[in-house]
């Protein structure tokens, strides 16, 4: 059994063939698909947060939404930029929607990924403190955030309080939500920090890229990160278990119009590229008759190691075809792999 959960990039566009014309439309069709997702028994909803662009850009609202118009199904982000945030203002707006949702939020978080814009954090009144990257500071912003949900009480009381405190002593962020920090993932692109994400307690999640660090293919290079983070998560001696998610673009050929917008990707295979680190590798994307399908996700080893499957989806395709998307996902590949 592996959970199946969508990932959406929420892009918009006022082009007349664009199923999502406005922000206003991208966000009330997230919410809709998620509803919809999960009456079919999609078992998680995510999506990518991008800033300077027409994408989703400030999860909390969206998550919160969703959270209060669903019951069951997982919410989350895939990644939230830690360049751009202050931790402590995040750590109250992720508990609220935590507690919205009765505790279905899994929220990953990382460096970020190539921008829109140069130094987009700057504009946000961000930077680096002289000896220190950017990465640098999303690692330091994401450690904070980890000690505030976990209840960390560091602020100092004043002495003349408007409303009593609860407890004597320092204070920390409300409210909080119990087991959010065990829900916290780190979007690793390369094997170091996969490493550095089980040191710190946090869940893997994988994407369709990472460092090209062999020559072997996508999903061996991927399912070799995953051993690593493993390794380190158990030699860490965390008290609870991790998960491990990994994104693919999946497509069921099952109808004239799948045929018409995925036919291309049959054949489709690993791209090697450049990001700000170097060579990077992208993973293919998977496009076939239902059995085929069945077939090649099997051979995929990444797939295979991990217990979460995020299949990225085209938001400007509308609610409808997104649905049926997944359910044939579900009902006419997922049982052939063993996962349903």
């Amino acid at each position: 059994m592996k959970k199946i959960g969508f990932l959406s990039f929420g892009h918009w566009s006022p082009h007349p063939q664009s199923g999502t014309r406005s922000a206003s439309e991208v966000l009330h069709q997230s919410i809709d698909l998620s509803v919809a997702a999960e009456e079919i028994g999609v078992d998680g909803a995510y999506f990518r947060v991008h800033h300077y662009a027409r994408q989703l850009g400030s999860p909390f609202p969206l998550l919160s939404a969703i959270g209060a118009k669903t019951s069951r199904i997982e919410i989350g982000t895939g990644v939230i930029d830690m360049r751009y945030e202050n931790p402590l203002y995040m750590a109250e707006d992720s508990a609220a929607a935590d507690l919205i949702s009765e505790g279905r939020l899994q929220l990953g978080v990382s460096r970020g990924s190539p921008e829109q814009v140069v130094d987009g954090w700057r504009y946000f009144g961000y930077g680096a403190p002289e000896g220190m990257t950017m990465a640098d500071v999303a690692r330091a912003n994401t450690e904070t955030y980890l000690k505030v949900i976990d209840g960390a009480r560091f602020a100092e009381p004043s002495p003349h309080p408007m409303f009593p405190n609860p407890f004597p002593g320092p204070l920390g962020i409300e409210p909080q939500s119990p087991g959010l920090r065990q829900r916290i993932w780190w979007g690793a692109g390369s094997n170091a920090t996969a490493v550095w994400a089980a040191e710190q307690g946090m869940n893997l999640m994988s994407s369709t890229l990472k460092d090209h660090e062999s020559e072997e293919p996508f999903h061996v290079q991927q399912r070799k990160q995953i051993e690593k983070f493993r390794e380190a998560w158990q030699e860490a001696g965390h008290d609870f278990e991790p998960r491990v998610s990994v994104s693919r673009s999946v497509f069921a050929l099952v109808s004239d119009e799948d045929r018409r917008y995925f036919g291309a990707d049959r054949n489709s295979s690993d791209q090697i590229g450049h990001l700000d680190s170097g060579a990077a590798i992208f993973g293919r994307s998977y496009a076939a008759e239902p059995d085929r399908l069945v077939e090649e996700l099997a051979e995929d080893e990444a797939i295979q190691a991990a217990d979460t499957v995020l299949l990225t989806i085209p938001s400007q395709l509308g609610v409808d075809y997104n649905v049926t998307a997944l359910n044939n996902i579900l009902t006419l590949v997922a049982p052939g792999l063993g996962w349903r």
